[in-house]
């Protein structure tokens, strides 16, 4: 599994931050087989986080690109908008698990705008800023990626489990 990380951060791609959330997002990944092939630190500009991930999945053909930061309700987080104008395709259930997952330890997680989608055959997932909260997010959607590669990619059958089916 070809992975990419995007990381949104004006003081990151300064070269001001250390990006903790990427080497959370690699720990990780590594469990469900994934390999990070792309990484990028750049700033909170949609145009830009759009032109990485169209490279990401156009160009470089990532199974999966994981995003973090910009998810926030600042003026400068547009992480979510860049999404969209790249997606074809919306996943929902993605983000409402995280955002589940995450009100059940605070109240702020109602104000995440992380979105997911598929462009071709790749998976996009918005995940936020903080190394903890990128954990909590992707360990509750991590079970559920290596199927909807499958899925997304036409390696895989039926959603059904196969006593589902015996009717």
């Amino acid at each position: 599994m070809k992975i990419a990380i995007l990381t949104a951060s004006d003081k990151g791609s300064r070269g001001e931050r250390e990006d903790r959330s990427a080497q959370v997002i690699k720990e990780l990944v590594a469990q469900i087989g994934g390999e990070v092939v792309a990484y990028d630190v750049v700033p909170d500009e949609r145009e830009i986080l759009a032109t990485k991930m169209k490279e990401y999945a156009d160009q470089i053909s990532v199974d999966l690109i994981l995003t973090s930061g910009g998810t926030g309700l600042s003026p400068r987080d547009v992480t979510p908008e860049a999404t969209i104008d790249v997606v074809e395709r919306l996943v929902p259930g993605i983000a409402e698990a995280m955002r589940l997952t995450g009100l059940e330890k605070t109240p702020h997680a109602m104000l995440s705008r992380a979105v997911a989608g598929s462009r071709g055959k790749t998976l996009i997932i918005n995940l936020p800023g903080s190394p903890r909260a990128v954990r909590e997010n992707l360990e509750t959607v991590l079970p559920a990626i290596p199927h909807a590669l499958e899925i997304l990619q036409g390696r895989g059958g039926e959603c059904a489990r196969p006593e589902e089916n015996k009717h």
